[in-house]
């Protein structure tokens, strides 16, 4: 494996979030007073980055704590909804079997990824959870240190343009999922290392590397 290190995002990478977060967002829009998104919102959201989508969701910055605080309450008491995608703990066994080390890093409480993840929590020799809306590059630092691997031998793979920005603010290689928040079009537009239309291709892709 060229990678020694991969780390993983946790919601719409690893677990199907995508459908809680719809029926959940317009109460927490409703709860912290930032607009609601109607159903012909979606798509186009889809295309945003981060900071677009805050911005036309017209969400203050000074809230974002409080609103993920409270994100991270509600997905503890829906964690009975939220599973893992098909294939995802077969794929991250076969990773740890070839010698790679896997990380989680997520916007998520530590408490809520072990319970989504199960069995598959084992795997995983790095938790580094609560992530800012842009706390990315710190943790990925974090765990690369931590890991003691060379940059050039680590891959972030997530389904969100704030997940390719900060593998390249870092120095890493980073891989785009198609199934996840955001469109395969924007993810694409950002010119990921890799782009993965389905699960199994994760470790092929890991396997030749960039």
């Amino acid at each position: 494996m060229p990678f020694s290190l991969a780390i993983f995002d946790l919601d719409g990478t690893l677990v199907d979030s995508f459908p809680w977060f719809l029926r959940t967002i317009n109460d927490v829009a409703d709860h912290f007073g930032f607009r609601r998104v109607k159903d012909g919102d979606i798509e186009e959201l889809r295309h945003a980055s981060t900071r677009e989508i805050l911005s036309r969701l017209e969400v203050p910055v000074w809230k974002l704590p409080a609103i993920a605080r409270h994100a991270r309450r509600l997905k503890g008491e829906a964690a009975a909804e939220i599973s893992l995608f098909a294939g995802a703990e077969a794929m991250l066994r076969t990773l740890v079997d070839n010698g790679v080390q896997l990380a989680l890093v997520t916007s998520d409480s530590e408490t809520n990824a072990r319970q989504k993840l199960g069995v598959s929590t084992a795997l995983f020799s790095q938790f580094d959870c609560s992530a800012s809306a842009f706390g990315k590059p710190a943790k990925f630092r974090r765990v690369i240190r931590r890991a003691g691997v060379a940059p050039d031998k680590v891959i972030a793979i997530g389904d969100e343009v704030r997940d390719i920005e900060a593998a390249r603010a870092v120095g890493i290689a980073c891989g785009a999922v198609c199934w996840g928040y955001a469109a395969p079009a924007a993810l694409r537009a950002r010119g990921p290392d890799h782009v993965f239309e389905r699960i199994e291709e994760i470790v092929p892709a890991l396997r030749t590397g960039p």
